[in-house]
Parts: structure tokens; sequence; C-alpha cells
């Protein structure tokens, strides 16, 4: 019989993978996982320096999660929420609610983040239209990315993976990203938080009364190449959405359930949204499920006579499976039982003081961090800041030296990504540092 990494060449297309690369190399198959580390089919070990696409949070293997989850199976894998409701999704709610920012009151569950994302589009649109105003706009940040379905891609700002599309998307209107960093004007961070901000503003005036949203990610834009907001432009955010009328709806992902050191990132600057959007981190890295939070307000603008058809005519098959809600509640569980976020500043310490090392590295232009979510961009030129060209694979070149001393990592372009599991102990997080570190001084 063929080797499964023969079969994988055979028969598998993989995400975001150029395949003509993939043929030609040998696949790290993973075939199980403790704690912060992953083995693959040979034995190896290698830390999960990514979270597993940032969803693990605990680690793997969570006795706690195993156990809801194979208690859960005894019961009931799944019914349809259709209609019908269930035990570990009415009390998962009710503790999404309890924990997430004041003013969200409901919850809308689905299967992943695009998903949680489309629902937050459709459900403010709706909303509009529902209290008798047409708002055909919204309006997203530049390097946005919020999924891979096509409403989200109408949000997102990534030329790289959207222009092709561009045909299929609906209008929108996309405001600077406040990177400093990549700012045009070579401004501090202050100095391009209030420029964008005033971009944002001038934006807003000019489609008046035609927003139904401002859609974005709070505090970090994360496949954008870990683009870090400066403080206080979330804030000023809000206070447009509130002076102009229009829903803030927050795309909290890949920031939520602890990875900015807060459970949520909007909790940095008191800020409360709309619509929040949830997923990756929700289960713990377990089970696919998303959630949709949203107002009183707006849940309220859906309630009607059934002739009105004021209904929310969304759902999917899988809408708050059974078991990936009792995985969501055990990763709350573990949350509280571990005081995972009284003991992120320590951990954040550590890995900061790793990321120093890192930074004085000639050819790393910038280190970006909030949390545990790190970007390292690679550049040719510190002083000029130019970039690495995309046929050097500069980031997929460190990534491949990373994993050969056992630290799985991902790039995204010229900026490599640190997002290891909040369970990750000090003394890993320097070690992981330190193997980035050497794989970087290797390649560059």
């Amino acid at each position: 019989m063929a080797s499964l990494s023969e079969r994988d060449k055979k028969y598998i297309w993989h995400p975001f993978t150029q395949m003509r690369d993939w043929e030609a190399t040998e696949p790290l198959v993973i075939e199980r996982g403790r704690g912060n580390y992953l083995y693959d089919t040979e034995g190896r070990r290698y830390f999960d320096g990514v979270s597993s696409l940032w969803v693990n949070v605990h680690g793997h293997r969570r006795k706690e999660i195993d156990e809801a989850v194979i208690k859960q199976v005894r019961m009931l894998s799944h019914s349809t929420f259709l209609g019908l409701s269930h035990p570990p999704g009415i009390i998962l709610a009710e503790k999404l609610i309890a924990i997430a920012p004041e003013g969200l009151r409901r919850v809308f569950y689905s299967d992943n983040g695009s998903t949680s994302v489309e629902i937050g589009l459709k459900m403010a649109y709706q909303y509009w239209k529902q209290k008798g105003e047409n708002r055909p706009l919204f309006l997203c940040l530049k390097e946005a990315y919020h999924g891979d379905t096509i409403g989200s891609v109408s949000m997102g700002g990534m030329e790289l993976f959207h222009e092709i599309f561009r045909p299929l998307l609906f209008k929108t209107v996309k405001a600077p990203a406040p990177f400093c960093y990549r700012c045009g004007l070579g401004m501090k961070n202050d100095s391009c938080g209030m420029a964008c901000s005033g971009e944002l503003e001038k934006l807003i005036k000019e489609n008046e009364g035609k927003i139904s949203a401002l859609v974005m990610e709070p505090l970090v834009q994360g496949a954008g190449g870990m683009i870090m907001h400066p403080e206080g432009y979330l804030r000023r955010a809000r206070e447009l959405c509130d002076k102009y009328n229009i829903l803030l709806v927050l795309d909290e992902v890949a920031t939520g359930f602890g990875r900015t050191g807060k459970m949520f990132a909007c909790e940095h600057e008191g800020v409360s949204p709309d619509i929040m959007c949830l997923a990756k981190g929700i289960t713990g890295g377990y089970l696919p499920l998303a959630a949709t939070l949203t107002t009183e307000k707006i849940y309220k603008a859906f309630l009607g006579d059934y002739a009105e058809f004021r209904t929310f005519f969304h759902g999917h098959s899988y809408t708050a499976n059974p078991l990936a809600c009792a995985a969501a509640l055990a990763n709350l569980e573990v949350f509280d039982k571990d005081e995972t976020l009284k003991h992120m500043p320590e951990k954040e310490d550590a890995l900061a003081g790793g990321l120093e090392k890192i930074e004085r590295l000639p050819h790393v232009g910038d280190v970006r961090r909030k949390g545990f979510m790190v970007g390292i961009e690679l550049v040719k030129d510190r002083k000029t800041r130019e970039p690495y060209l995309p046929a050097e694979k500069i980031g997929i070149r460190v990534i491949t030296e990373a994993r050969r001393l056992g630290l799985i990592i991902r790039p995204l372009g010229n900026v490599i990504v640190l997002m290891p599991p909040l369970s990750s102990t000090p003394a890993e997080l320097k070690k992981i540092t330190e193997i980035t570190r050497k794989s970087i001084i290797s390649v560059t």
C-alpha cells in the first residue's frame, strides 16, 4: 500500500497551499497531540506555535474537554437547532452572554468564522430594512480579513487573497488600515491613528445614511500581517458609529478567548459592539463552532407576526452542534479553573523578553505584539523597510527551518506569525522565540 504522504499527494487539495510546491516536498503528517505539542507519524515532536491555526487554547488532549465531548456523545451527537433546542446550546449561550461585553444579549450559532461574519452582515442589513431604511453599504478596513465566503471576502481588503474575486463581490467602502509601520507618511503610532480615524469619519460623512455597519477586527488585523492598531483607534471607531448612527460589528474570531490578554480584544478599550463574531478558540480547538452575538435592540427588530416575514432566514445543518457546544462549555470551565487570564501577564513578559532579541536582528523590520498575537516582519533593508520579493519565499524558508528545530509556525508573506496556546509556560515561550530567532538568522 502507498504511504500516507503518497496518498495525500494523490487525493488532497490543501487550503492556502501552492500544490506544485507541496507535491515536490515530503508532507508533514501529524498523528497526535499532547499538551502544547504535536507529533508526526515518525514520532517527531513539534511545539504548536500557531495553536493549530489560532484555535487551540489550553493544549491538546485536555482531559476536561476530552471527557465533556465523550459524555455528550453518549447523550446526543447532533439534533437540528431549527425549531428545536438542546441543553448544551442553551447553557453555552447563557455562559457567553455572561462573559460578553455589556449590551450583548442574544446568541446566533453557526460553525466557523466566515459564517459568523456573514450572519453579522445579514443581521445588520435586515435590521435597517425592517426599520424602514435602505442602507446598502458596509464600511471596512483595507488589509482586513474576515473569512473566505463571498460576504466576508467583500469585507476583506487583502489584494493577494481577494482581488481575483472582485467581480463577484458587493460594493463596500474601505478605510485605510492604521498600519503605522507601513504608513506612507512615516507617522508615529498616535499620528497614524489620528489620521486614519479622520479618514474613517470622512468616509462616513460622504456616505451618511447609506452605511449599515462598520465591520472591523478589534486591535489586531490578523491575516493582514498582524497589524496592531494604535491605542484609542477602536474607541474612536465606536464613537463615530454612535455619532453617525451606524452599527459596529467586531470580528473577534481571531482575537477572542484570551489571545490579546483579555477574554475579548474590545475590552482593552472598554468598547461594546452591536454585533460580535466569535469562532476559533470558542471550543478550545476541538470542534467547529461559531457564534454571532447581538443586542436586544437588534433582536427585537426581527420580531413580528408570522405573516410579516420579519424572521431572520438563515441557518446551517450543524448549527449549535451539541458536541461542539459541550467542548465550548468545558473550554470556558478550564479558563476559570486554571485562571488562564490571570496568568497571562507573566507569560507575556516571557514572550516579550524573547522577542526583544529578535527585534535586534538586522533583517527584522518590526516586531508587533498584543498578548499572544505576534507578527515579525522581515525586510531586506531595515533602514529603508524594503520588503523581500515573493519569489524569495523568505517566510516559507524561515518556518521550514523552525520546523526542523521542532517548532511549527506559519508565515503571512514576509511576516512570521507566532500565536502559541495560552497554556504555554514561560520556559516554552522563551524556547520558541529562541528557535524563531535562530531560524531567521539561518535564513537571512
